[in-house]
């Protein structure tokens, strides 16, 4: 709070602050726009009964977006794909290998150009899916959801879906241009954060709290420090990081001496963030798509029990290269204490990432898990944990960092100025 209170007093943060807040206030109105043909009374019943389903997961990171199925029901999952898909990809075509690493500023720019073409591609396929879903949702609950069934809604939903993706795309780059922080997972912040006042509403009434109910009152405060604990591990292992001492060789050119200076190397325990555990999300959901799939559309499955039982083991809710870093090292006269440049170099290295990326596995797949353990065992009625904590958290560090930086930067003028 005393960052924000001291970034408020410096003009040109403050502009980039209001010019956040502005965006994301524009974002939530957007979020409460329902797309033509579609009946917001009936949908908002039918989400708040799978509330705690992989639907409600979704719903969550849309920021009630999909449950209203409004203009940014599709939020910015179609970017984070997109973006993921190239990030892999340039390590598998020579020619994006090449625009990443030998044409610098020119060729990130032409990256980030497919990675929104990918965007409006994968926007329009997942918009053209969710229709039909919500079609066929529709006719099960007797037509309520959708008012007319075919193409013309379909279009409809695909056009207004992926108009309004591209546009939370565009905002996101205009955020992180013009105002603080990241402007894409700013937004997704927002859309977690959203939901919490009614979070909180939803467990005042369950737990009887204003009933003066004692359990409840016991279980809710037992569910306060369990959040307090959470958040404070989350934030340790987030910027936990194991540094690797180097030392640079002295080096005289002319009659100057350069190098000599002890530095080290920061690597992170969590460095790949929450990627694994959206991967991994993925990765479980497909063989369910499949099996369920093969259950309904075939007519199988009545009776196969093993089809059944995959499905429900895995449905929702049940239980740097261092051969690189160590020629960089090498090139530039940097060594590790006690260690032999070059190869010894790169195992080295490679044995402490392997020992701290079980650690942050090992933390990543706790938080996973947690908002499934605490609705099974506590009754809780809202999603905490997983992957929705570990972006707000480390949204907000990242935000409140680019805030110091801005007044070093700021102090630093200052004291020129003066000079």
């Amino acid at each position: 709070m005393s960052t924000v209170g001291n970034a408020l007093k410096i003009g040109e943060l403050r502009n980039r602050i209001l010019f956040t807040l502005g965006a994301v206030l524009v974002f939530r109105l957007g979020c409460q726009i329902p797309t033509p043909g579609v009946d917001p009374a009936e949908l908002a019943k039918f989400f708040a009964a799978q509330s705690n389903s992989v639907l409600g997961f979704f719903n969550l990171f849309s920021g009630g977006a999909l449950s209203k199925f409004s203009v940014f029901a599709l939020g910015i999952a179609p970017y984070i794909n997109s973006s993921i898909i190239m990030q892999l990809l340039v390590y598998v075509i020579p020619s994006l290998e090449h625009l990443a690493k030998e044409e610098g500023e020119e060729g990130r720019k032409k990256i980030n150009q497919y990675t929104r073409y990918g965007t409006v591609i994968i926007g329009a396929l997942q918009a053209l899916g969710l229709s039909y879903w919500l079609e066929n949702a529709s006719g099960q609950m007797g037509g309520r959801l959708v008012y007319s069934h075919g193409w013309g809604f379909r279009l409809t939903a695909v056009v207004t879906l992926t108009a309004g993706t591209s546009f939370i795309m565009w905002l996101g780059e205009q955020m992180t241009a013009k105002g603080i922080g990241n402007g894409i997972s700013l937004l997704i912040t927002a859309g977690i954060v959203a939901g919490l006042p009614s979070a909180i509403a939803h467990s005042w009434v369950t737990f009887h709290i204003g009933d003066g109910d004692p359990g409840g009152i016991l279980q809710m405060l037992a569910i306060m420090a369990i959040v307090i604990v959470t958040v404070g591990a989350v934030v340790a292992i987030q910027d936990g990081v194991r540094k690797i001492p180097v030392q640079h060789a002295k080096r005289v050119v002319g009659r100057k001496v350069y190098g000599g200076a002890n530095t080290h190397i920061p690597l992170k325990v969590n460095q790949a963030g929450v990627i694994p555990v959206i991967f991994a999300s993925s990765v479980l959901m497909f063989p369910t798509l499949i099996l369920t799939w093969y259950s309904n559309v075939m007519g199988k499955g009545s009776g196969e029990d093993w089809v059944t039982g995959l499905i429900g083991m895995l449905r929702w809710g049940e239980p740097l290269n261092p051969k690189e870093m160590a020629d960089n090292l090498k090139k530039y006269g940097g060594f590790v204490p006690g260690i032999r440049a070059g190869r010894k170099t790169a195992e080295y290295i490679d044995r402490i990432l392997n020992r701290i990326t079980l650690c942050g596995a090992i933390f990543l797949a706790a938080i996973s898990v947690l908002p499934q353990l605490l609705y099974k065992y506590m009754n809780v009625p809202f999603y905490f944990g997983g992957t929705a904590l570990l972006i707000v958290v480390g949204v907000v560090l990242d935000t409140v960092r680019q805030m110091e930086s801005h007044m070093v930067t700021r102090h630093y003028q200052g004291f020129m100025r003066r000079g």
